[in-house]
């Protein structure tokens, strides 16, 4: 009987394997766990991003699963109560180190078109709304931060209409 218990367990309650340990501790949907921003940072420059990902964005290869011919509205919201509640998660839920911050310019610089510098819209990005809020903010705190570039016009005015003759 007790063997039937504690199976793959050794006398001391641990766990034998490294797989049996994933089997029963690892979720793949859980995201209660949070990641720093010095890793993220660190994971956008690695290897396993670049072959996850290549050289595109990391929204460009995401496709949301729907029935109809016409894709709905973003979602509100991929994570509900710390886990993945959706069948296709938006590109940034679906993967736990892409944290949106300030200071992660890498990923904040793949969510800003280059030619407006505005933030791309939800139907081209299809992050969920939750995020997109918070990416909004963060592009913001970073350009106050001057991490991210922002082009402003140069406006060349007539002070003549302005001195007093």
């Amino acid at each position: 009987m007790e063997e039937e218990e504690g199976e793959g367990e050794g006398e001391d309650g641990e766990l034998n394997s490294e797989e049996e340990f994933l089997k029963k501790y690892h979720d793949p949907k859980d995201r209660t766990r949070q990641i720093p921003v010095e890793i993220s940072i660190k994971y956008m420059e690695s290897v396993a991003f670049k072959k996850a990902y290549g050289d595109s964005p990391v929204w460009t290869h995401y496709r949301r699963n729907h029935k109809r011919q016409w894709a709905p509205r973003t979602r509100e919201t991929c994570i509900r109560q710390g886990h993945v509640s959706t069948g296709s998660p938006c590109p940034v839920c679906r993967d736990e180190y892409l944290v949106l911050d300030y200071r992660n310019t890498a990923l904040l610089n793949q969510f800003i078109d280059p030619y407006t510098g505005k933030t791309l819209a939800t139907r081209q990005t299809n992050i969920c709304q939750k995020k997109q809020r918070l990416l909004e903010v963060e592009v913001e705190r970073a350009r106050d931060h001057g991490l991210i570039q922002v082009d402003v016009p140069q406006v060349e005015y007539d002070y003549s209409l302005y001195n007093k003759s």
